[in-house]
């Protein structure tokens, strides 16, 4: 069964813990067990029975009321299975949003009608991100509508602000679904809420499905990555992952960056000896060649995959990065000199009158390599499209592969 992965966004106490926690218990995706655990622990700080406990996996979450890293939920709802992956909300583990988000397809935005609440720096900074690095389906849950009364007016604010600054940095707001509820009351999750009579949209689950599409990366054409070597009855292997297409005992194969071909002597798949492989399967192959060290490089058999030492990109700082850094692509890396065109305000969405990103910043930039990598666009292959940057041995940010220069 094809798992949807979702990921959750949001400020901090915006509510993507409870939500993801009420769909849990209303898709009977929980075990008794965690319920009674969470509601163990309610008691226990004195709370009431809050739905978040059921997915926080540390005592020091729950005391503090703070998700510290990414988790993972898994739901099933009409015969689809969807992953939620909840990711930090405050600026201080931007890091693990950007893990947790990297290979969703669709984002559940979580925004508080509270009073005090609503749309925060950080909520806007989520949906640049989220955009970046490649997710095509938004929805956006306002939440705690039952702390304002279930005002349609409350409601249509957000919605309308969100609208504007989707439009602004390139999402279509008519694509965009929108959806009020209450996720501590599970009110529009599963079934529509006689408070909210005026919505005339769908309850969140069923625009989930809406969503849900079924993974085509084995029609592809053929793309593996390289990750190391082990030894086979049959002599030395090379071990890889294979993340597009089908690859074949016996074809023969382009490598890149080395812009080498070599023909696939034997094909191992969990240990076993195959005449085939597939997307997302592990394997280990014995070719025609001993090519040394290949850990890093790209089978392929698209032209869409090039060897590069120039590319446009954009950029999201978590860290200020000075004209050098590192960039590393799937297990390899390389030096780079970075070349800023514009700077971006991830918060407005709009360019900034400077040449010197800060934390939290994007950029536009072109990227010269010491070396050459293995690339595509990130608009025709994500996986083969994103980077990650390090500057003095410290992770500072991100980047996709925009156009391939040379």
């Amino acid at each position: 069964m094809h798992i949807q992965q979702i990921t959750m966004l949001g400020h901090k106490d915006h509510g993507k813990s409870t939500l993801i926690g009420s769909l849990l218990m209303s898709t009977g995706s929980a075990t008794d067990e965690r319920i009674a655990d969470a509601k163990s622990t309610s008691k226990k700080l004195g709370r009431q029975f809050e739905p978040a406990f059921i997915l926080d996996a540390f005592s020091e979450e729950r005391e503090g009321g703070l998700t510290i890293d990414t988790a993972r939920a898994q739901i099933k709802y009409r015969g689809k299975a969807f992953e939620l992956i909840d990711v930090p909300g405050h600026d201080e583990l931007i890091k693990n949003m950007l893990s947790g988000a990297s290979y969703a397809t669709t984002a559940v935005l979580v925004v508080s009608a509270a009073k005090d609440e609503g749309i925060k720096p950080q909520t806007k900074r989520h949906l640049f991100l989220a955009k970046m690095l490649g997710i095509r389906h938004f929805v956006v849950a306002v939440n705690k509508m039952d702390t304002v009364g279930y005002s349609q007016n409350d409601y249509e604010m957000i919605k309308n602000d969100i609208a504007a600054y989707l439009d602004g940095i390139g999402v279509h707001s008519q694509s965009v679904n929108f959806v009020p509820i209450s996720a501590y009351k599970s009110e529009n999750i599963i079934s529509k809420s006689g408070n909210m009579h005026w919505y005339r949209g769908k309850p969140l689950m069923e625009l989930l499905l809406t969503c849900h599409t079924k993974n085509f990366t084995g029609k592809m054409p053929l793309r593996a990555i390289i990750q190391g070597t082990l030894e086979t009855e049959s002599g030395m292997a090379y071990t890889a992952k294979v993340l597009s297409g089908t690859i074949e005992a016996g074809s023969s194969i382009r490598i890149l960056p080395l812009n080498k071909k070599a023909t696939v002597k034997r094909l191992y798949v969990k240990g076993r000896e195959a005449r085939s492989a597939k997307a997302e399967e592990n394997i280990a192959i014995n070719v025609s060649q001993d090519m040394g060290n290949m850990r890093g490089a790209v089978i392929s058999s698209t032209n869409m995959t090039k060897s590069a030492n120039a590319i446009s990109t954009m950029l999201f700082f978590v860290k200020p990065v000075g004209g050098s850094a590192e960039l590393r692509f799937n297990g390899n890396s390389t030096k780079a000199k970075i070349s800023l065109d514009k700077v971006i305000d991830t918060v407005t969405g709009k360019p900034k009158n400077t040449q010197k990103p800060k934390a939290l910043d994007a950029a536009e930039c072109i990227i010269r390599l010491e070396k050459k990598v293995a690339v595509e666009e990130f608009s025709s292959f994500r996986d083969l499209g994103r980077f990650v940057v390090y500057s003095s041995g410290k992770f500072a940010g991100i980047g996709v592969v925009e156009k391939v220069l040379g």
